[in-house]
């Protein structure tokens, strides 16, 4: 692998990121649309028993993963962090297929955040023309994360704060309701959430769909690693945030699900209805506590939610992108900063891609961009895979070559189970995606291809690095895990 030699300042990213980023940013990444609205149709699916069960598990496996980033992040501090450790600790090329995995993953993430911004502003201006919108919300992103990463950590902070603090208010206002001292009715205690079959309703095949959906509402916590080369004394923020991350977890989905189990029957047919800002478990909670404008008020929350999604996607993109060029995986101009410490030309590339992507949606029935999609769904869960590989191969690797334990600024208590169950759960999910086109009469074979199409793709890239460059497995003895501390 090649390095680049240049340590002077042009060729540096700032540690401008804060605690206060860095905590806000990890915990943004979990809140967004499969919370705000998709959470109606997981309680309504497979009752409010399965859907708390299944984001439980995935919040369980969810805190290993950070505390097996955080080990690794905290040590090493590099900006694209999953490329870098898999590199280092389990092999070249899956560092390589892991970093354009990842790249690829949030520049066709930020495709979809343009389409769903355009239709988001429809709630409030009907007969404007979404490009408008779609445009105005790409500007917005670039020039948040062209300025300056600190530009980028403060528009992140707040577009968090406002999220949480919305959840805040939520499960305040539900169990005020729950308990019958707001929305003028008696207490609901438990009626609802034992009502018919519940807690527990489909059995377990409804709560394994629910189980893949919620994986797909925990995607942007790995946030964490990429921001810790631009992270102010990374030794100590990082640890910082990956201990607050299973508490929050714990408060905003467990009890916001717990709330819309109580307050709502899951047989209530607006739950199913998901994609409906006006019929959002949280509006109609709102509205039930005599809250005007509660369906308004929730399209703004879901606005700030795509926003932060797109402009943390591009932060994430363009810093892989720049770390792939930086080991010699991708062409060197993406190495390139501006003096803000900006890689300019690894943003404009994301967000060429990024547009590309959506303009696929206008043609052949949007065809073109549906398999784009499909592509990317697996990306995340595969990153996580790679966390995992990565951690576990890195603590082997630390004891293997002598050192002590005691040298890691932050030291995971769960190792070596954390990381086994954090992989046996992704497997599962991954393999488990499209479980129905296996169990019909007939196996549908166009569903799976749809459904499994990322994974063939990620493997294609890997084996096909791996006979091309002729890389082999890092042995623990010689994995490095000096080169790269503390560079910026």
């Amino acid at each position: 692998m090649k390095h680049d030699s240049h340590s002077n300042t042009q060729q540096k990213l700032k540690r401008s990121l804060k605690s206060r980023h860095i905590s806000m940013i990890s915990l943004g990444g979990t809140i967004g649309t499969g919370l705000l609205l998709a959470s109606g149709n997981s309680v309504a699916a497979a009752g409010p028993g399965g859907a708390l069960l299944a984001y439980g598990l995935i919040g369980v496996m969810v805190f290993f993963l950070m505390t097996s980033l955080g080990e690794m992040a905290a040590y090493m501090p590099v900006s694209g962090s999953f490329s870098t450790y898999a590199s280092k600790f389990v092999d070249p090329s899956l560092g390589f297929a892991l970093g354009w995995n990842y790249w690829y993953n949030w520049a066709v993430t930020i495709a979809a955040e343009i389409s769903a911004v355009a239709i988001v502003m429809k709630y409030w201006f009907p007969h404007t023309p979404s490009f408008i919108w779609s445009a105005a919300f790409l500007i917005i992103i670039f020039t948040l994360n062209f300025l300056s990463v600190k530009s980028f950590g403060e528009s992140e902070y707040w577009f968090a704060l406002i999220k949480v603090a919305t959840i805040i208010i939520f499960i305040i206002i539900s169990f005020l309701m729950i308990f019958g001292i707001l929305g003028g009715h008696a207490p609901v205690g438990f009626t609802n959430f034992f009502k018919g079959d519940a807690p527990f309703h489909g059995g377990f095949f409804a709560t394994l769909g629910i189980f893949l959906a919620a994986g797909f509402s925990f995607q942007g916590t790995e946030l964490l690693g990429i921001t810790a080369g631009e992270t102010e004394n990374p030794e100590k923020t990082i640890p910082q945030a990956v201990r607050s991350v299973f508490w929050r977890i714990l408060l905003f989905y467990v009890l916001a699900i717990l709330a819309i189990g109580l307050l709502i029957p899951y047989t209530d047919a607006r739950l199913a209805n998901s994609d409906d800002v006006a019929v959002s478990p949280f509006t109609l909670i709102f509205e039930n506590a005599g809250i005007a404008f509660a369906a308004s008020v929730m399209n703004a929350v879901i606005l700030t939610a795509i926003l932060s999604a797109g402009n943390s996607g591009l932060y994430a993109a363009s810093r892989t992108l720049r770390e792939l060029a930086m080991e010699g995986n991708a062409p060197k101009i993406f190495k390139k900063l501006n003096n803000r410490g900006v890689p300019v030309a690894a943003l404009v590339l994301t967000v060429a891609v990024a547009c590309l992507s959506f303009l696929a949606s206008f043609f052949g029935s949007g065809t073109v961009y549906i398999w784009l999609l499909n592509a990317s769904g697996m990306c995340g869960f595969i990153a996580w895979l790679g966390i995992a590989t990565s951690h576990y191969r890195f603590r082997k690797a630390f004891v293997a070559q002598g050192r002590d334990l005691s040298e890691l600024p932050y030291r995971s208590k769960f190792f070596p189970f954390g990381p086994i169950f954090a992989f046996v759960l992704c497997a599962i999910v991954i393999l488990g995606q499209n479980y129905t086109a296996f169990t019909g009469d007939h196996i549908d074979w166009y569903g799976i291809l749809v459904s499994y199409i990322g994974l063939p793709i990620f493997l294609i890239i890997w084996f096909g690095h791996k006979l091309k460059c002729k890389t082999k497995v890092v042995r623990l003895e010689e994995a490095d895990l000096t080169t790269k501390r503390q560079v910026q």
